[in-house]
């Protein structure tokens, strides 16, 4: 709970409740099908508290932004973690259907859904969003070069762009409605094509 305010009274809610019901409205209808008063009536607070605790609109998605990279979406940079090169890559394809298509979360991914539909006006919400995705293609591109037991036939950088491609589409299907048992099989096909015999 905050204690306050500078200049005012002490809050009345939780920054981090407040955050979390945020990300729950951007990543269910995306940065431009979010309007104030959706926010403001998920997150219980009127405009001038949200400005006050969060800034505008594209600021607040931006806080929204890092915490779904620390929260749902730090799967992906837990999965750099794994031992082989083959583990990366299938932890970041399941990762990605878990993350997408589960139960608990909306369907889709907040990034792609920002990247995908943002106006002249959201330059900076899509750009921003555009190189968080840019750098862990590169992240996963070094790791990938680290690899030892990788298809001789892939090159890192080629296979770290095809990741986030299928990783991509599992997002899009998943907002389209596919279930979690069918992107999970698309997985594995991938994963197969990837990389020869596996699951």
């Amino acid at each position: 709970m905050e204690d306050g305010m500078p200049g005012g009274r002490p809050r009345s809610f939780d920054t981090d409740t407040a955050l979390d019901r945020a990300l729950e409205v951007f990543w269910q209808n995306g940065y431009e099908g979010t309007t104030l008063a959706d926010l403001t009536a998920a997150m219980g607070i009127n405009k001038p508290s949200l400005y006050a605790a969060f800034g505008n609109k594209e600021q607040l998605f931006g806080k929204v932004l890092a915490r779904y990279l620390d929260g749902p979406g730090a799967y992906a940079a837990d999965a750099l973690n794994a031992s082989t090169g083959r583990e990366v890559v299938e932890r970041l394809i399941h990762g990605a259907v878990d993350l997408t298509a589960g139960q608990d979360t909306p369907p889709g991914c907040l990034c792609v859904k920002a990247v995908q539909a943002c106006g002249p006006d959201s330059h900076t919400v899509r750009q921003d969003t555009a190189g968080v995705r840019k750098a862990g293609e590169a992240a996963l591109r070094r790791r990938l070069e680290q690899a030892t037991d990788l298809p001789s036939r892939q090159e890192p950088a080629d296979l770290a762009a095809l990741v986030h491609t299928i990783s991509d589409g599992i997002a899009v299907q998943a907002a389209a409605g596919r279930s979690h048992d069918e992107l999970r099989q698309v997985a594995n096909s991938a994963l197969r094509a990837l990389l020869g015999e596996g699951p």
